[in-house]
């Protein structure tokens, strides 16, 4: 976590997040397992336990698995209804789903000597492509090259919607990139403060408790923060699916 060096301290925040093959110390293919497979997979089954499991007594009294599953499931059916209309609610279950995935792969990242698979671009830029791709194709096929519309400012004054159109466009085609960047930036950014102050306590000795509660205090901070992510992934998700549901300026 820290080491000595030349009589000061080197600390490698950045290591934490280094793919790793679980077997072996090969080279890492396309197919090789490694760390980020293992804790994709514990993502999964833990969604699956909390959804499936937690909730097949469907019981009239909740158990505590059952009502954090009822309250996750209202919070984003509420949100999707809010953000789409009526008309998006068809869509919900793929929405749900990237909730539950990021908001689950951020705080098993949160246990110590875990991987933080949504630190990865890797990662995040494949659910933020998925998401482009969805709703650009959906956009086409709700609407024909009346989605085309999403890009022409009509309330614009004529001589400025082709600029605006061209910012539009331009913008649009931002939307995978600012969506996973922002998503594996700050939980990146989070989890490397983590370490820097988990090194200065690991070589501090008996003072070792100063900077625990810093660690305490960005720990309770990235727990939130690991909820907003998920949260704001999701509404922006909702945004998207809105203006191919619904093109018109």
């Amino acid at each position: 976590m820290a080491d000595e060096a030349k009589g000061g301290i080197e600390i490698h925040p950045m290591d934490q997040f280094i793919v790793e093959p679980l077997f072996g110390d090969g080279a890492i293919h396309w197919y090789t397992p490694t760390n980020v497979t293992l804790w994709l997979f514990f993502a999964v089954v833990a969604v699956t336990l909390l959804m499936v499991v937690g909730t097949r007594g469907r019981a009239i009294v909740p158990s505590r698995s059952q009502s954090v599953g009822e309250m996750a499931y209202g919070f984003v059916y509420k949100m999707v209804e809010d953000v789409t209309g009526k008309e998006g609610l068809k869509y919900f279950p793929y929405i749900f789903t990237l909730f539950l995935y990021i908001l689950l792969a951020n705080f098993l990242g949160l246990i110590p000597g875990s991987f933080t698979t949504t630190s990865h671009i890797a990662v995040t830029a494949v659910l933020a492509g998925a998401v482009f791709v969805t709703v650009t194709v959906l956009g086409f096929v709700k609407n024909g090259a009346g989605f085309l519309s999403l890009f022409w400012v009509s309330s614009a004054p004529l001589v400025l919607r082709p600029i605006l159109a061209i910012i539009e466009l331009i913008s649009y085609f931002v939307r995978p990139v600012s969506h996973s960047i922002r998503l594996a930036g700050n939980v990146m950014a989070g989890h490397a403060v983590l370490k820097v102050f988990a090194g200065f306590a690991a070589s501090l000795g008996v003072f070792s408790f100063i900077p625990i509660f810093g660690i305490v205090a960005i720990y309770a901070l990235e727990v939130l923060v690991s909820a907003i992510q998920a949260y704001v992934f999701t509404i922006l998700t909702c945004v998207y699916l809105k203006d191919a549901l619904h093109p018109h300026h």
